[in-house]
């Protein structure tokens, strides 16, 4: 059973967020899933809320839980990179991005 770390939920919410970020500036991630990111902030900004935020601590408490909810489920969502693989005698492969001189 995995430990619940404070701590190393909140960097790795920060390494979400930067992934979100990049993603979202990056002209090959889906339309869908750009929209889906916007939905972040406008929740933060919306006055309609699960909790509303003038109940003391749990309408904060409400945002704490939801966002990093949904920043983990869009992370989740997005295209992974193909992996990049060597051919079959260990030499590496050039891609094209890169030109010998």
């Amino acid at each position: 059973m995995q430990r619940f770390s404070l701590i190393g939920r909140i960097l790795t919410f920060r390494k979400e967020l930067g992934v979100l970020w990049r993603a979202f500036m990056a002209p090959e991630t889906p339309v869908l899933l750009k929209g889906l990111m916007l939905i972040v902030p406008a929740y933060l900004l919306s006055p309609i809320d699960l909790i509303p935020d003038f109940i003391p601590i749990a309408g904060w408490l409400d945002d704490i839980i939801v966002i990093p909810l949904l920043v983990s489920l869009i992370v989740r969502l997005l295209p992974q990179e193909a992996p990049r693989t060597t051919r079959s005698d260990g030499a590496k492969i050039i891609d094209g991005d890169y030109r010998r001189l």
